[in-house]
């Protein structure tokens, strides 16, 4: 098993489907919410556990799990779960292997949200959670005896911190934790932790997999008997469950992931070295800017990364003079967006990790869509003569 795709091999992934009815190219939207069975043996069989076939779309599905198993192939994954939304992966995820007094380690600056569940909702279940700096192997080593649960990113969400992701997951085995990764800023096109040596690898399936701003879905890899517990102990019960229509929308997202990543990684890197180059920009967090080489397992880059202004630039005037990109949260789709860093410190709900993080109030995060480099490079050049009222301009 090797830790990089090849992109020829995904694109066969994500283009070949099993003999669709009709013989249709795109595979049909199975929209049903049960499934009958043509003998009382046959209902018998399936409700034993003697035979795995669709009984309620909650559980099994066939367009949802068409998507499901091309993405644990990309993933290099046994098997893989779809859910309604990326927190769904990710709460189920966490909810099926911690119980009340357990203990999961953490790298800091993960994504709000996974923060905000840690800091809520598991601290009512009685759940501690520790926050390491995952770069620093004798830190997160001091700090996973007797942990239940090792959870990552790499990148890092906002600052971009890279890892040595499979360090890090030898790590939680020796210790007995099971080691998950949201994997959603490279893709499986840059990154297979999986390979690498990760137990379980978490996605937002509305960004890089569907890759068109239209779904919101989750999805989680990993091998057959680790997914099936979740499968088992979480998904029927706490109802997050991919539905049939979007399920389509991420294999037709599926079918330009690796040359979208491509387009998306080398216009990112162009913006990127531009900014660095500004006056006006005191630095760049972008992976392939900062150290010396990516970190082994992560082949590529994706369109999303951030940057800190000098003292003196008007944020709120540099947002408003943007035209090419938009603001607005997510990312991963044909558009450009950005998020200034004072209005995520300013955000009111729950527990506020840019404050616990450290996001500085003069940073912005770029997600570098589809438009073209220089187009979007126009416009970013435009806005920060507006934020600098056109003094350096």
């Amino acid at each position: 098993m090797t830790e990089e795709v090849d992109l020829a091999e995904a694109m066969r992934i994500v283009a070949h489907d099993d003999p669709n009815p009709y013989e249709a190219v795109v595979p049909p939207i199975v929209q049903t919410s049960l499934f009958t069975f043509k003998s009382y043996q046959d209902m018998e069989e399936t409700y034993r556990g003697l035979k795995v076939r669709p009984t309620y779309s909650r559980g099994l599905n066939p367009t949802v799990r068409i998507f499901e198993e091309k993405l644990a192939e990309l993933e290099r994954a046994e098997d893989a779960l779809g859910f309604a939304s990326g927190m769904a992966a990710i709460s189920s995820t966490v909810l099926t292997f911690v119980e009340p007094g357990d203990r999961i380690v953490c790298v800091r600056h993960v994504y709000p949200d996974a923060y905000r569940l840690f800091e809520g909702l598991m601290k009512r279940l009685k759940v501690e959670v520790t926050y390491v700096d995952g770069r620093d192997l004798d830190q997160v080593a001091a700090a996973l005896p007797g942990a239940r649960l090792f959870y990552m990113e790499s990148p890092t969400s906002w600052v971009m911190e890279t890892h040595d992701v499979s360090t890090l997951a030898a790590l939680a085995r020796e210790h007995g934790a099971v080691s998950v990764i949201d994997n959603s800023w490279a893709s499986p096109i840059f990154q297979t932790p999986v390979a690498l040596g990760c137990d379980l690898v978490l996605h937002s399936a509305s960004k890089y997999l569907g890759g068109h701003s239209d779904v919101v879905a989750g999805v989680v890899a990993g091998s057959r008997e680790l997914i099936g517990r979740i499968r088992s102990g979480a998904l029927p019960y706490l109802g997050g469950k991919l539905s049939p229509f979007d399920a389509w929308l991420l294999i037709r997202g599926l079918r330009t992931l690796p040359i979208r990543m491509k387009a998306h990684e080398v216009a990112a890197l162009d913006i990127a070295r531009r900014l660095a180059a500004h006056p006006a920009v005191a630095s760049v967090q972008h992976p392939r800017l900062v150290g010396n080489a990516l970190p082994k397992g992560l082949s590529g880059t994706s369109g999303l990364f951030s940057f800190t202004f000098k003292e003196g630039i008007d944020i709120p005037a540099f947002a408003d003079a943007l035209t090419v990109f938009s603001l607005g949260v997510s990312w991963g789709g044909h558009e450009s967006l950005a998020v200034p860093g004072r209005v995520v410190r300013a955000q009111a709900a729950g527990p506020n990790p840019a404050l616990a993080f450290g996001i500085d109030e003069n940073s912005v995060r770029l997600h570098v869509g589809l438009e073209g480099a220089d187009l979007l490079w126009r416009d970013l050049e435009a806005a920060i003569g507006a934020g600098l009222g056109d003094r350096d301009r």
